[in-house]
């Protein structure tokens, strides 16, 4: 059987998890893509349902097939492969680090978060305390996290919580005004923290910052991207530890 309306209750929940509001009430999330969907089973997600079209019909065990059109109305791709999953939201307390992590600070932009998250599975940054920063299980974001997603913790909370958790780790700002960061030996253990698009580190965090270090840029450039910022950074650090 073919789910070919719009007005059947399961469409109608995959489509509010575009909402942040609804990924909250439900405990749950939007993946799509095949390969995304797989990487998530494969990786251990919890996988409530898996919607798909006819063309990719028996592709996932127990998928609910409905038509093109109705997929269209849930997917946020331009050019839909057909498989969309809807998972359940990892509890992702907030913890302690395991070894050199992530703070982001009020970062905006999805895919910046998305991105950055990609870069930070790829670098070995496990632990990402994201502080009212946009939603890392939004459809956008964990589009760009191209499945990282899935291997990292990434724990919103309060900057309360996460200094409670960090401890005596020592936080390293990403700055214009920092010391180059090439130059820079930083501690074995440390918190990189890389602030909002537009406005940077926040007060509060750059006050509890032990270190502040820049990337260092020709004068005909005024800025990075937060996420081509943030990833020049992971390397840099990584590098030197």
């Amino acid at each position: 059987m073919i789910i070919t309306s719009r007005a059947n209750p399961l469409i109608k929940k995959f489509a509010s998890l575009s909402d942040k509001k609804f990924r909250r009430q439900y405990g749950e999330y939007l993946v799509e893509g095949v390969k995304p969907v797989r990487e998530c089973i494969a990786a251990g997600g919890e996988v409530v349902n898996i919607l798909c079209t006819p063309r990719l019909e028996g592709a996932f065990e127990g998928a609910t097939v409905v038509s093109e059109d109705v997929f269209k109305s849930v997917s946020a791709e331009k050019t839909p492969q057909g498989a969309i999953a809807c998972v359940k939201l990892p509890l992702n307390a907030v913890r302690p680090p395991k070894g050199p992590c992530l703070l982001l600070d009020r970062l905006q932009d999805p895919g910046n978060v998305g991105t950055i998250i990609r870069t930070a599975n790829a670098a070995g940054y496990e632990d990402i305390y994201l502080i009212d920063c946009a939603d890392p299980f939004s459809p956008k974001a964990v589009r760009a996290s191209m499945s990282g997603i899935f291997f990292v913790n990434a724990m919103c909370c309060t900057l309360e919580e996460a200094l409670q958790a960090l401890g005596s780790v020592p936080l390293i700002t990403a700055d214009m005004d920092g010391r180059n960061i090439f130059d820079f030996a930083p501690p074995k253990n440390f918190c990189l923290c890389i602030g909002n698009e537009g406005r940077g580190v926040s007060r509060e965090v750059t006050e509890k910052s032990s270190y502040t270090v820049s990337i260092p840029m020709r004068a005909t450039c005024e800025s990075l991207n937060a996420a081509i910022s943030a990833a020049i950074a992971m390397y840099a650090l990584k590098n030197k530890i």
